[in-house]
């Protein structure tokens, strides 16, 4: 699903995530291909639909970032996902949307949702310390998720190891050190050194061993 024209619609954006969150059709090289409709998404994706999602695609950056949070972590999440969208980041914000209480592994879910379906290229987390939505989303096939509270770990994360979720605390940092924080972690590839994906091989065969044993 890839966004390099000029910023779609938002109503026409709302309607396909709509689509793709029932499962009516996947985006495979530009082009809408029908299948027969999964499981529908968590229900914080729901949620974010029913907020009125704003889905927005920009030229200036070619990532796409899911976010979300739980109640705690909702303020710093709102100031980061307007920090990102004034960079220029097409942003998928999937909750929460209020300071009522909430399930973090919801929000983990819907975030880890969006990047193996291909909504989302990168994701950002956000609760209290962090450590509770990381727990959560690398429960996930595929997520690699880290809590990174310097900006070194949150691009060797990505270098060495391929992290395509940060998690931040939102009791632990403020918005100007967390924007340093992320922008560290998007500015950063995955090197493809020959020992990084030898050892990422390995954690494939762990989680697909786990699955096999449950």
């Amino acid at each position: 699903m890839n966004f390099s024209g000029a910023p779609i619609l938002l109503g026409r954006a709302h309607s396909c995530l709509t689509a793709l969150s029932q499962g009516a059709f996947t985006i495979e090289g530009g082009r809408r291909q029908c299948r027969r409709p999964p499981r529908l998404l968590p229900l914080a994706v729901n949620a974010a639909l029913s907020h009125s999602l704003r889905l927005q695609a920009y030229n200036a950056h070619n990532v796409r970032i899911a976010i979300g949070a739980d109640h705690v972590g909702f303020a710093l999440k709102a100031e980061i996902a307007d920090w990102l969208k004034q960079e220029g980041y097409e942003v998928l914000d999937l909750g929460t949307f209020g300071e009522a209480r909430v399930d973090y592994p919801d929000f983990a879910q819907a975030v880890g949702s969006a990047i193996q379906r291909g909504l989302a290229d990168r994701g950002i987390l956000l609760c209290g310390s962090g450590v509770g939505m990381c727990i959560a989303a690398n429960k996930m096939n595929g997520i690699r998720a880290s809590v990174c509270h310097d900006t070194y770990s949150a691009h060797q994360g990505v270098e060495h190891d391929d992290m395509n979720v940060l998690v931040l605390g939102a009791r632990i940092v403020g918005s100007a050190l967390a924007e340093e924080i992320i922008r560290a972690f998007l500015s950063a590839r995955f090197n493809g050194e020959a020992r990084y994906v030898a050892r990422l091989r390995k954690i494939e065969r762990l989680e697909s061993e786990q699955g096999r044993s449950l």
